[in-house]
Protein backbone atom coordinates (compact mmCIF):
# COMPACT_ATOMS: atom_id res chain seq x y z
CA UNK A 1 0.00 0.00 0.00
CA UNK A 2 1.18 3.56 -0.76
CA UNK A 3 2.53 5.72 1.51
CA UNK A 4 1.48 9.16 1.99
CA UNK A 5 4.11 11.16 1.80
CA UNK A 6 2.35 14.77 2.81
CA UNK A 7 1.47 13.05 6.06
CA UNK A 8 4.90 11.75 6.57
CA UNK A 9 7.15 14.96 5.25
CA UNK A 10 4.76 17.16 7.18
CA UNK A 11 7.20 18.79 10.30
CA UNK A 12 6.11 17.98 13.29
CA UNK A 13 5.14 21.32 15.82
CA UNK A 14 7.74 21.73 18.49
CA UNK A 15 5.87 21.76 22.05
CA UNK A 16 7.83 24.42 23.81
CA UNK A 17 9.64 27.61 21.85
CA UNK A 18 13.58 27.39 21.64
CA UNK A 19 15.23 28.69 24.98
CA UNK A 20 16.21 32.38 24.95
CA UNK A 21 19.55 33.54 24.80
CA UNK A 22 21.37 34.66 28.25
CA UNK A 23 21.39 38.24 27.98
CA UNK A 24 17.34 37.93 26.34
CA UNK A 25 16.26 35.82 29.12
CA UNK A 26 17.86 38.19 31.87
CA UNK A 27 16.11 41.07 30.51
CA UNK A 28 12.61 39.12 29.83
CA UNK A 29 12.74 37.58 33.28
CA UNK A 30 13.65 41.04 35.40
CA UNK A 31 10.17 42.21 33.73
CA UNK A 32 8.06 39.14 34.69
CA UNK A 33 9.15 39.61 37.97
CA UNK A 34 8.32 43.44 37.98
CA UNK A 35 5.00 42.29 36.47
CA UNK A 36 4.72 39.81 39.62
CA UNK A 37 4.66 42.55 42.35
CA UNK A 38 2.09 44.51 40.77
CA UNK A 39 -1.73 43.82 40.78
CA UNK A 40 -3.70 43.51 37.75
CA UNK A 41 -4.93 47.67 37.22
CA UNK A 42 -8.49 47.94 37.79
CA UNK A 43 -11.26 47.64 35.57
CA UNK A 44 -8.68 44.88 33.61
CA UNK A 45 -9.67 41.10 32.46
CA UNK A 46 -8.72 38.26 34.67
CA UNK A 47 -5.20 36.98 33.99
CA UNK A 48 -5.15 33.16 34.24
CA UNK A 49 -4.22 32.04 37.36
CA UNK A 50 -0.89 30.36 37.32
CA UNK A 51 0.46 33.97 36.99
CA UNK A 52 -1.97 36.87 36.24
CA UNK A 53 0.03 37.86 33.57
CA UNK A 54 0.98 38.93 30.98
CA UNK A 55 -1.06 41.62 31.47
CA UNK A 56 -0.72 44.08 28.60
CA UNK A 57 -0.92 47.27 30.93
CA UNK A 58 0.49 47.68 34.33
CA UNK A 59 0.41 50.24 36.82
CA UNK A 60 3.34 51.84 39.22
CA UNK A 61 3.15 53.90 41.99
CA UNK A 62 6.90 54.38 41.55
CA UNK A 63 8.78 55.95 38.53
CA UNK A 64 11.60 53.96 39.14
CA UNK A 65 10.06 50.82 38.78
CA UNK A 66 8.16 51.76 35.41
CA UNK A 67 11.04 53.69 34.23
CA UNK A 68 13.02 50.50 35.09
CA UNK A 69 10.22 48.76 33.29
CA UNK A 70 9.91 50.70 30.18
CA UNK A 71 13.58 50.45 29.99
CA UNK A 72 13.33 46.52 30.26
CA UNK A 73 10.89 46.31 27.47
CA UNK A 74 12.75 48.77 25.13
CA UNK A 75 15.74 46.57 24.97
CA UNK A 76 13.79 43.41 24.35
CA UNK A 77 12.34 45.66 21.17
CA UNK A 78 8.90 45.65 22.55
CA UNK A 79 7.42 49.27 22.66
CA UNK A 80 5.27 50.89 25.30
CA UNK A 81 3.25 53.70 26.13
CA UNK A 82 3.63 55.66 29.02
CA UNK A 83 0.67 57.86 30.86
CA UNK A 84 1.16 59.52 34.57
CA UNK A 85 -1.96 60.53 36.16
CA UNK A 86 -2.37 61.62 39.76
CA UNK A 87 -4.81 60.27 42.65
CA UNK A 88 -5.49 61.11 46.05
CA UNK A 89 -7.44 63.35 47.64
CA UNK A 90 -5.41 64.67 51.13
CA UNK A 91 -2.06 62.46 50.30
CA UNK A 92 -1.34 63.12 46.17
CA UNK A 93 0.32 59.99 44.44
CA UNK A 94 1.78 59.45 41.35
CA UNK A 95 0.54 56.83 39.36
CA UNK A 96 2.71 54.92 36.12
CA UNK A 97 0.49 53.54 33.66
CA UNK A 98 2.60 51.35 30.77
CA UNK A 99 0.53 50.04 27.72
CA UNK A 100 2.07 47.87 25.27
CA UNK A 101 0.55 48.48 21.76
CA UNK A 102 -2.16 45.67 20.89
CA UNK A 103 0.37 44.57 17.88
CA UNK A 104 3.29 43.91 19.88
CA UNK A 105 1.20 42.32 22.75
CA UNK A 106 1.73 38.34 21.16
CA UNK A 107 5.67 39.03 21.22
CA UNK A 108 5.92 40.43 25.03
CA UNK A 109 3.65 38.07 26.25
CA UNK A 110 5.33 35.27 24.90
CA UNK A 111 9.00 36.93 25.86
CA UNK A 112 7.19 37.32 29.74
CA UNK A 113 5.99 34.06 29.62
CA UNK A 114 9.20 32.13 28.41
CA UNK A 115 11.26 34.81 30.69
CA UNK A 116 9.46 33.63 33.74
CA UNK A 117 9.34 29.96 33.18
CA UNK A 118 13.15 29.84 31.88
CA UNK A 119 14.41 31.81 34.51
CA UNK A 120 12.61 30.11 37.34
CA UNK A 121 14.04 26.74 36.10
CA UNK A 122 17.44 28.17 35.77
CA UNK A 123 16.95 29.42 39.37
CA UNK A 124 15.12 26.49 41.29
CA UNK A 125 17.34 23.90 39.55
CA UNK A 126 19.95 22.41 42.24
CA UNK A 127 23.05 23.30 41.28
CA UNK A 128 24.98 20.65 38.29
CA UNK A 129 28.14 19.69 38.67
CA UNK A 130 30.54 21.23 35.91
CA UNK A 131 28.16 23.82 34.62
CA UNK A 132 29.26 25.57 31.72
CA UNK A 133 30.91 29.02 32.56
CA UNK A 134 28.02 31.44 31.31
CA UNK A 135 26.09 29.38 33.62
CA UNK A 136 27.78 29.98 36.60
CA UNK A 137 27.89 33.81 35.48
CA UNK A 138 24.57 34.34 34.39
CA UNK A 139 22.60 32.92 37.38
CA UNK A 140 23.48 34.57 40.31
CA UNK A 141 22.52 38.10 37.79
CA UNK A 142 19.31 36.11 37.19
CA UNK A 143 19.09 35.98 40.83
CA UNK A 144 20.04 39.75 41.41
CA UNK A 145 17.33 40.80 38.89
CA UNK A 146 14.17 38.91 41.18
CA UNK A 147 15.63 41.14 44.04
CA UNK A 148 15.74 44.35 42.20
CA UNK A 149 12.24 43.94 41.32
CA UNK A 150 11.10 43.25 44.00
CA UNK A 151 12.66 45.90 46.06
CA UNK A 152 11.38 48.66 42.99
CA UNK A 153 7.73 47.19 42.65
CA UNK A 154 7.21 45.18 46.01
CA UNK A 155 5.86 46.45 49.55
CA UNK A 156 8.93 47.25 51.06
CA UNK A 157 9.35 47.01 54.59
CA UNK A 158 12.28 48.54 55.67
CA UNK A 159 12.80 47.92 59.88
CA UNK A 160 16.03 48.68 61.94
CA UNK A 161 16.79 44.80 62.14
CA UNK A 162 15.58 43.57 58.50
CA UNK A 163 15.26 44.54 54.86
CA UNK A 164 12.39 42.87 53.56
CA UNK A 165 9.53 43.08 50.32
CA UNK A 166 6.03 42.11 50.50
CA UNK A 167 4.36 40.56 47.99
CA UNK A 168 1.25 37.99 46.99
CA UNK A 169 2.67 36.20 44.24
CA UNK A 170 4.28 33.08 46.46
CA UNK A 171 5.81 31.32 43.21
CA UNK A 172 7.91 34.60 43.36
CA UNK A 173 8.35 34.64 47.13
CA UNK A 174 10.23 31.11 46.62
CA UNK A 175 12.17 32.28 43.64
CA UNK A 176 13.59 35.43 46.28
CA UNK A 177 14.54 32.91 49.08
CA UNK A 178 16.69 30.87 46.25
CA UNK A 179 17.96 33.81 44.65
CA UNK A 180 19.17 35.35 48.26
CA UNK A 181 21.32 31.84 49.09
CA UNK A 182 22.41 32.09 45.05
CA UNK A 183 23.97 35.61 46.32
CA UNK A 184 25.06 33.56 49.68
CA UNK A 185 22.88 35.25 51.84
CA UNK A 186 20.06 33.88 54.52
CA UNK A 187 16.27 34.80 53.55
CA UNK A 188 13.05 34.68 55.89
CA UNK A 189 9.97 33.65 54.33
CA UNK A 190 7.30 34.52 56.75
CA UNK A 191 3.31 34.78 55.62
CA UNK A 192 1.26 37.18 56.66
CA UNK A 193 -2.04 38.50 55.80
CA UNK A 194 -2.96 37.68 51.99
CA UNK A 195 1.01 38.56 51.78
CA UNK A 196 4.14 36.85 51.97
CA UNK A 197 7.04 38.65 53.55
CA UNK A 198 10.54 37.58 52.54
CA UNK A 199 13.61 39.73 54.21
CA UNK A 200 16.76 39.61 55.16
CA UNK A 201 19.17 40.67 58.39
CA UNK A 202 20.11 44.18 58.30
CA UNK A 203 24.46 44.55 58.16
CA UNK A 204 26.31 42.47 56.11
CA UNK A 205 23.34 40.29 54.43
CA UNK A 206 21.48 43.42 53.78
CA UNK A 207 24.52 45.45 51.87
CA UNK A 208 25.43 42.09 49.76
CA UNK A 209 21.75 42.19 48.38
CA UNK A 210 21.46 45.98 47.96
CA UNK A 211 25.31 45.29 46.20
CA UNK A 212 24.04 43.01 43.58
CA UNK A 213 20.72 45.12 42.77
CA UNK A 214 22.14 48.64 42.44
CA UNK A 215 22.52 49.52 38.68
CA UNK A 216 25.76 50.92 36.95
CA UNK A 217 24.97 54.59 36.62
CA UNK A 218 25.05 54.82 32.40
CA UNK A 219 28.59 56.07 31.46
CA UNK A 220 28.42 59.99 31.31
CA UNK A 221 29.06 61.64 27.96
CA UNK A 222 32.41 62.33 26.43
CA UNK A 223 32.39 66.30 25.54
CA UNK A 224 33.59 67.29 21.97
Amino acid sequence: MAREPALLERPRRTATPPPLDWLTLADAFEAACLLRCMPPPAGSRPQRAAGRFPASTVEFNREDAAQRMRQLLERLDVPVEHEMAFGGLRRRYELHRLRVPPRHRVRYSRLMEAGWWQGRRELLAAPVPGASTLRRIWVPRLAAAAWRSALLAGGRHVRRHILGVRLTDRELAAVLIRSAALLRVPAELRPGTGCFLVSVADGPDRRRILQHTTLAPAPAAESA
